[in-house]
């Protein structure tokens, strides 16, 4: 059963629905130029919705015919089993623990979507994701599919995220009206970039929608 989280699943015509498609597209477009295989979704702190987008954005590109898989790369509150009614294990950490070679991919219901969850939580996690198992386990869910999105920790609480996003194409920056710290927006960038991440964008959530959008999207 999945999350009433879902809005992509449970009400697509909303206009919240189509703001995840619109970053899909921007992402998309973004890709032309630059190769965006893979993606850490990061927000500055906890609390700041950084999940609940990660699987909203995968249905969305999904839903474009893209195969897409998430992986629950917060290994210290992970929330995609949650959000999605699954098993937490197998996962990621299985992966590394045990040496397996085939993803744990769990099906959600949803055409073109996996996920693989964490796992077992880890008593040592940034060591985990800056490990050569990690690089591996990136390089083989690249074969299995054509867009990779990472929930990511958040980025000043811990260095996992920071560590993770070097490894892949990109991150995106998730922050929340009305929650996000200004100061907590720009430490967390100013990480990334002393890292050098690629940060293609942020992605705005629980903004209120304008009066005119609003009467057009419930005709």
């Amino acid at each position: 059963m999945t999350s009433v989280n879902l809005i992509t699943l449970t009400n697509p015509r909303s206009p919240v629905s189509e703001a995840y498609r619109t970053l899909r597209t921007n992402l998309t477009f973004y890709s032309i130029n630059d190769t965006l295989h893979t993606l850490a979704l990061a927000s500055p702190a906890p609390e700041d919705g950084k999940s609940v987008t990660v699987a909203n954005l995968a249905v969305t590109f999904a839903q474009g015919g893209r195969k897409t898989i998430i992986v629950d790369c917060d290994l210290r509150r992970p929330a995609q089993h949650t959000i999605w009614g699954i098993a937490q294990q197998p996962g990621l950490t299985t992966m590394m623990l045990e040496g397996l070679k085939k993803p744990p991919l769990a099906e959600v219901g949803v055409e073109n979507l996996w996920v693989l969850p964490s796992g077992m939580l880890p008593p040592n996690p940034a060591d985990l994701i800056d490990s050569p198992r990690m690089d591996a386990i990136i390089q083989q869910l690249k074969k299995e599919g054509d867009m990779i999105l990472f929930d990511a920790p958040p980025v000043i609480a811990v260095t996992d995220a920071t560590l993770l996003a070097t490894k892949l194409d990109g991150a995106l920056l998730v922050l929340r009206a009305g929650v996000t710290r200004r100061d907590h927006a720009e430490r967390a960038r100013e990480l990334l970039a002393r890292a050098s991440v690629k940060l293609v964008g942020a992605a705005l959530t629980d903004t209120a929608l304008d009066s005119p959008m609003r009467g057009y999207y419930s005709e």
